[in-house]
């Protein structure tokens, strides 16, 4: 039986279809701004988010570090929710790289009163609060979206403090998919925001930061103060386009697939969240042993952030009967926990 791969979605490969647009790519050196590729990723995105101007970048990490750093200066203070991507899974880089530190709140999903409560102003002995940044969908929530009424409520309120907003939007797209809601709306009152190409949409690597063109322009320099200068890269923003005009409808199918996924878990007594978009956490004594014994079975799986709580993510390279045939398997197992 074929590997079922749940770990994450950014196992996906990229398809035939995309390596034939990679191979057949323009490209330029885009270090010194000539690779046409990357002008056209860059300027779809922007234009997707209703900004003026987008980067390319590595990676989604990068894409927050130098978003944030660009609008801070060291010793400013980032309100973030709780377990967000920011704060938790970027090894450290808002102190190590850009001097700043990071105010988690309690819960995933925050309110204006809660932006305003944690707000510190500017005083020569404290953090001044610079920049709230939001998640969306939240990955360690489950995969949850905000609302467009959340979402305002906490623009608005951080604006009204003199605060900028980050969007951390690498799984944007699966919000989009989810809420019918487009990307340019879920990104409405926000300063900068970053997406990733290289999770639900399939591509191999990459991601955007956007804004105004001031700021991108400010991106740029710590683009390349980070090492993240490439050469002729439209071979992979190639990958991004296509993504971006095969991959984004088809969302749903994997939306749909995680929720087959956890009705089957359910349907076995294990204790499973209903997932929103592609992402499906659930519950077991013994999660590790669970894991461990699953991959033995063909079946790859994550863990979550509890001792208990592993994770499964649906993506473009499992189909239904794939996660079915995961949901069995994890159920069996689990039963003899």
């Amino acid at each position: 039986m074929p590997v079922v791969d749940l770990r994450s979605d950014t196992v996906t490969r990229p398809t035939r279809a995309m390596r034939d647009a990679m191979a057949n790519a323009e490209v330029g050196d885009d270090v010194m701004g000539d690779d046409p590729t990357v002008h056209r990723l860059q300027e779809r995105v922007a234009e997707l988010l209703g900004m003026e101007a987008a980067l390319f970048v590595p990676s989604g990490t990068m894409a927050n570090q130098i978003a944030l750093r660009a609008h801070t200066q060291p010793g400013d203070e980032v309100i973030v929710g709780k377990d967000a991507h920011t704060w938790r899974d970027e090894s450290g880089g808002l102190a190590a790289n850009a001097g700043l530190q990071a105010q988690a709140l309690v819960d995933y999903f925050f309110t204006g009163a809660d932006v305003r409560a944690a707000f510190k102003p500017h005083h020569f002995s404290i953090s001044p609060s610079r920049v709230v940044a939001v998640e969306n969908t939240h990955g360690w929530s489950g995969g949850r979206c905000w609302s467009l009424d959340q979402l305002a409520d906490v623009t608005r309120e951080a604006h009204a403090l003199g605060m900028t907003t980050h969007l951390d939007g690498a799984r944007l797209w699966n919000a989009a998919a989810a809420t019918g809601e487009t990307e340019r709306v879920l990104a409405a009152g926000f300063d900068s925001a970053s997406v990733c190409l290289s999770k639900g949409l399939g591509a191999p690597i990459g991601s955007l930061v956007c804004g105004t063109r001031a700021f991108v322009t400010r991106c740029h320099r710590f683009r390349k103060m980070h090492g993240g200068g490439m050469r002729q890269v439209g071979i992979l923003a190639a990958a991004g386009l296509h993504a971006l005009d095969h991959h984004r409808a088809r969302l749903i199918e994997d939306h749909a697939n995680a929720r087959a996924f956890a009705e089957a878990l359910g349907d076995a007594k294990v204790r499973v969240q209903t997932p929103q978009t592609n992402l499906v956490f659930f519950d077991v004594d013994g999660a590790a042993q669970l894991i461990a014994r699953a991959k033995e079975r063909g079946v790859l799986l994550g863990s979550g952030t509890t001792a208990k709580r592993v994770r499964a993510v649906a993506h473009l390279d499992v189909d239904r009967d794939a996660v079915l045939r995961a949901a069995n398997v994890i159920a069996e197992i689990a039963a003899t926990l």
